[in-house]
Order: C-alpha cells, then structure tokens, then sequence
C-alpha cells in the first residue's frame, strides 16, 4: 500500500490515469481480503491503537516529497512553461503563432564531424538545419552556446517549482484547518469526560479529608471525656487483674500526700499526646488529679 501510494502520489504528472489504476486495484484487494477473513482465515484479535505510527511521518514525508518531484516534471518535460514565456514575453502578437520557430535552433551541416554526416539526403543539398534547441546560431561569435532564451525559460521553470511547491504547501495547510483531525463534537466530548474525571478525584479527595476530619475530632471528644471522668473520679473501672490503676487506699493517700508515688494510668500518659496543645501547668494539674 505504501509503494502504491509512493508510485501515484510521485509520477501522477506523468501517467495521471495512476489514480484510477490504484482505486480499482484497492477495491478488488479489499473485497478478496473480506472474502479470506470471513471464509478461509481466523478472525484477527483487534487492537486499539491511537494513530498509524510511524507510516504517517512516511506518507507525510512521501506527500512533500511528491509534490517537488511534479513540479520539476511538469516544468522540465512539457512545454507549459516555454509556451508561456513565448506568448508574454516574445511573441510580438501576444499569441503562440511562431512558437515552433522560435524553439528551433540552426546547425551548419559543414560543422559534422568527419564520419557523422548523413552520406544522402531526400531533400537535395542542404547546408543548415533545424533542431529543438536554446543555442545561438553557427553565425554568432559563441556558436551553439545557450542562448539567452534558454535561461529565461530555465529561469521561468525555477520559479514555477517555487510557486507550485507553496501554492500546493499552502493549499494543504488551508484543507488541513478547514477539515480538522478529529471533529469539533468529539473533542468537547473529551474535555467533558476529562472534567468529570477531575471533578470525581476532587470528590475522592474531599470525602477522604472529610473521614479523616471526622476521626481527629471524635479521638478530641472522647480524650477530653476521659479526662474529665479521671478528674471527678467517676466512671472508674474496677481494678481487675491486669489493671494499671493503684489500689484506693494508695489513690487516697496520694491525695493527702502519703505514701508511695502514684502510678500513672494509661488514659492520663495517653493525653499527653492529645493533639491540642496544653499548658505546663494544665498537664501538671491533671496529672495530680489522677
């Protein structure tokens, strides 16, 4: 498909029914190639893909590419551009009579070298000739040199490749704004789907902030509880076999001041590291209070 497309897309100047050729052949091949996958050949696993790859770089670069070579055909093998040239520059009538005669150039017969003249001619003795040329003629002090014609017309063909190339250029860019890659419906449906995509992550996010928010502030409320159960010394629990708390006569006698140090509990170490900040002497307080 690729050597096709290079084929058609680079000597359609040359053989511009190529197009023809190649869409009957593509139509053929697609229809047999139904025919196969349908009859004889396994359903191929289809594969999403967001773009040809690299084959487009190619087709792009064969397209450019192809659009020099027409020109330099079309300028440098036809007679578009001297016809041209003769009719608003040298014709004295501004019409193509003449042209023919204004292409040839002369050639003196006595100028063959020797062994290279014709030894018989059907039209008696001729001394100059006539051939399809640019070429200032044997009488001329720079015989059968370029004459100044040829470089205008050469110069005529350079600038038709320029223009053509950037017309053509220019033409495509124009086609390629008008008809876009992908249709105006479908990328603002893709900006939606992104913006619901954005707003649900935001959603994820608050709720997330929300729960953890929640938890900060019920450990708050039940650390302050705990606090002020200890602090009025109610709620207590019974000491139990595994219980942290001093008996009540040490609890009683840590009031008064008498005996032993008291032990701390696991509720007063743990307000320690409440998250509100406290004073020195709130924490002092409470402790004692336990």
């Amino acid at each position: 498909m690729i050597i096709q497309f290079g084929f058609v897309s680079l000597f359609v100047a040359s053989f511009p029914l190529a197009p023809l050729f190649a869409l009957l052949n593509n139509v053929i091949e697609i229809r047999l190639d139904a025919k196969k996958f349908v009859t004889e050949l396994r359903r191929p696993v289809a594969a999403r893909a967001k773009d040809i790859g690299i084959w487009y770089n190619i087709l792009s670069g064969m397209g450019k590419f192809s659009v020099i070579i027409n020109a330099f055909v079309i300028s440098f093998t036809s007679d578009f551009i001297p016809r041209l040239v003769y009719q608003y520059v040298y014709s004295p009538t501004g019409t193509m009579h003449g042209f023919i005669d204004h292409t040839l150039s002369y050639f003196n017969v006595s100028n063959f070298k020797p062994g290279t003249a014709p030894d018989s001619t059907e039209h008696g003795n001729i001394s100059v000739c006539r051939y399809k040329d640019y070429r200032e003629p044997p009488w001329a002090t720079d015989a059968y040199q370029f004459s100044k014609h040829y470089w205008c017309v050469l110069a005529a063909r350079l600038a038709f490749v320029i223009l053509f190339q950037n017309l053509v250029m220019f033409l495509s860019l124009v086609v390629a704004w008008v008809i876009p890659d992908v249709p105006k419906t479908i990328v603002e449906q893709l900006k939606r789907e992104k913006k619901l995509l954005v707003d649900l992550f935001l959603q994820e996010e608050k709720e997330k902030f929300q729960l953890i928010q929640s938890l900060f502030t019920k450990d708050g409320a039940n650390l302050q509880s705990c606090s002020a159960m200890l602090q009025s010394g109610q709620g207590l629990a019974p000491l139990g076999r595994y219980s942290t708390l001093p008996p009540l006569s040490t609890q009683a006698s840590a009031r008064d001041g008498e005996g032993l140090p008291r032990a701390r509990c696991r509720a007063a170490s743990f307000s320690q590291f409440s998250r509100k900040p406290t004073s020195t002497a709130n924490e002092n307080s409470v402790h004692t209070a336990v």
